[in-house]
């Protein structure tokens, strides 16, 4: 029966016991010279083996509906699914109850891969939490026994270790502060209020408040002009596309190398405007290039945790370009610098 459907193993045993019964039915006939009933044989066939086919028929599908009910009801069990078992007696029952497992046990892998991947995330994440956390608590607790232990009766030692402490007390604050903003951002807590705003207005204050930074590391910062007018006009949250352009501005300072330069260049497409953040720092590894939105994620460990930083700028730029409805992107040569790329929609 396999590759056939019930009706057509029915129907083929309808023919059969109908062309049996035919047969018999001519042979009976021809043995007792009853040679006027013609008619006879093929009709009994007929009869018989219409009997036979809804019999078989029927007996099959009670039988498959049986035995396939069971894998079905296990089925619908893990799925949590109340739907009824209808399967078309007409098809290959075999092949059709293939599928069904088939496609049920590929649902579950995808699902077994994405709770491993979830799970895998969390240990990631806890882990990378508990050791930004350790770095500025295990100092403070330090600064704090040196002045108990007598650092205390020096004023210059004791005011140079409060702001020591102080320092890494304001590092965990802004932990906590990017990681409240993160999270009320993934459960789309975070409200986005577009509206029309100069693109140029909030580069100029973004490298404005920056430059002081900038010129401590020796670095240039500097706007590119990419098109004609003196207005920028586009539609977004203008605070949050602040934060966005902080971070990404910081972040090439902190990756920045002496005498090196950090350009904001903005370009019309179309209807949206492309906002470019170029460095030429020290570039991206290729293989570090995915996971660089990821939060916690750090190219350079050493060099980043001396800059300071949280370690959520990029994965909070990420979610605010998101949450505008526009991607944002990276290309980097390692050595040479990195550019990120974001598009705005136009006013």
């Amino acid at each position: 029966m396999a590759g056939q459907s019930p009706r057509s193993v029915s129907i083929q045993a309808g023919i059969a016991v109908g062309l049996l019964t035919l047969l018999a039915v001519g042979v009976a006939l021809w043995a007792n010279n009853v040679g006027g009933q013609w008619w006879l044989p093929p009709l009994s066939g007929l009869l018989v083996g219409a009997v036979c086919y809804m019999l078989v028929y029927r007996q099959l599908g009670v039988y498959i509906q049986d035995r396939v009910r069971i894998i079905y009801k296990t089925i619908r069990r893990f799925k949590g699914s109340s739907s009824n078992l209808n399967l078309d007696m007409n098809n290959d029952i075999v092949e059709q109850v293939n599928r069904d497992v088939m496609s049920w046990a590929e649902s579950q892998i995808d699902e077994i891969t994405n709770l491993r991947e979830t799970d895998t995330f969390r240990k990631e994440f806890i882990g990378n939490l508990a050791h930004e956390l350790k770095t500025p608590i295990f100092n403070i607790q330090g600064f704090i026994l040196t002045l108990l232990e007598g650092g205390m009766e020096d004023p210059e030692i004791n005011r140079k270790f409060l702001l020591k402490a102080a320092k890494n007390v304001e590092r965990m604050s802004g932990l906590l502060e990017d990681l409240d903003v993160i999270t009320k951002m993934e459960a789309g807590n975070l409200d986005i209020e577009l509206v029309p705003f100069d693109l140029l207005d909030i580069v100029r204050e973004t490298i404005e408040s920056l430059e002081p930074k900038a010129k401590r590391n020796n670095i240039e910062l500097r706007i590119t002009k990419g098109m004609d007018g003196s207005k920028v006009m586009v539609l977004g949250d203008a605070a949050k596309l602040v934060q966005v352009l902080t971070n990404l501005i910081v972040n090439s300072i902190n990756y920045g190398t002496e005498g090196g330069r950090t350009e904001v260049r903005y370009y019309d497409a179309e209807d949206s405007i492309l906002v470019e953040v170029a460095d030429t720092g020290i570039g991206i590894r290729e293989e570090d290039l995915p996971r660089v939105f990821e939060r916690f994620y750090r190219v350079d460990k050493s060099r980043s945790r001396h800059a300071g930083g949280s370690g959520l700028g990029l994965a909070i730029c990420k979610h605010i370009i998101e949450t505008h409805g526009q991607t944002i992107n990276v290309r980097s040569t390692y050595g040479e610098g990195s550019t990120f790329s974001f598009t705005l929609e136009k006013a």
